[in-house]
């Protein structure tokens, strides 16, 4: 899941982004509305997490922003406590739900759940199961019948989205741009090194399932 995080707070983005990265999400980080709408119109987000301090940046105004753009992507909108106004002005203008500080992060990644199953566009599943290989994205994890499989947080976040599009062709940098949140480095190998890491375990826990290379043109996941 890529995210975009819009925060005038440089610290604070900075620890959240770093913590949702240990989870396997990519993180973007925005410092205020107008590199948000830059950014939101060019990269397809699965989510943005909007944070922003009263005025000249207001979080609500950056949603109406983003929906005033024709972008439909689920928008959690972070305001503080005594800030009645702000959640009503943020939901009215179109943010799909609203978060109080002080954050507590196991309820921040609750809510950014809640907001993506109600994603204006088509919902994802929950539950991705293709041979004998069934892949949890809301728990994040991969089995194999009983047998989990051991992942990290990014050989996770790769297999997860090959699995959301098995039988498709997907490139190199698809991969790259939907996982990472770096610009994707054609000389790069990073997500065949990832591959091969994930084809060896789902070899080992018995999936049955396979990752073809399509030379010049990607990977296909195939049971």
């Amino acid at each position: 899941m890529r995210l975009l995080l819009v925060d005038d707070d440089a610290r604070a983005a900075a620890s959240l982004a770093r913590a949702l990265r240990r989870r396997g999400y990519a993180v973007d980080v925005a410092p205020d509305g107008g590199a948000a709408l830059v950014r939101a119109r060019s990269i397809d987000y699965d989510a943005l997490i909007v944070d922003l301090t009263p005025a000249p940046h207001r979080g609500p105004d950056v949603c109406g922003d983003i929906r005033a753009s024709g972008n439909l992507v689920p928008i959690l909108l972070v305001t503080a406590a005594d800030s009645v106004g702000a959640r009503i002005d943020g939901l009215d203008g179109g943010a799909d739900a609203c978060l109080i500080r002080p954050l507590d992060f196991e309820e921040l990644l609750a809510r950014l759940h809640a907001v993506a199953r109600r994603d204006r566009r088509p919902a994802p599943t929950e539950r991705i199961v293709i041979g004998a290989l069934a892949v949890d994205t809301r728990g994040r994890r991969a089995t194999v019948g009983d047998r989990e499989v051991t992942l990290t947080s990014k050989e996770y976040a790769v297999l997860e989205y090959l699995a959301r599009h098995a039988g498709d062709v997907i490139s190199r940098g698809e991969i790259a741009e939907r996982v990472w949140d770096e610009p994707y480095d054609p000389s790069s190998n990073i997500v065949e090194v990832y591959i091969q890491r994930i084809r060896r375990k789902l070899t080992e826990a018995g999936a049955g399932t396979a990752i073809r290379t399509r030379r010049g043109k990607g990977y296909q996941f195939v049971t």
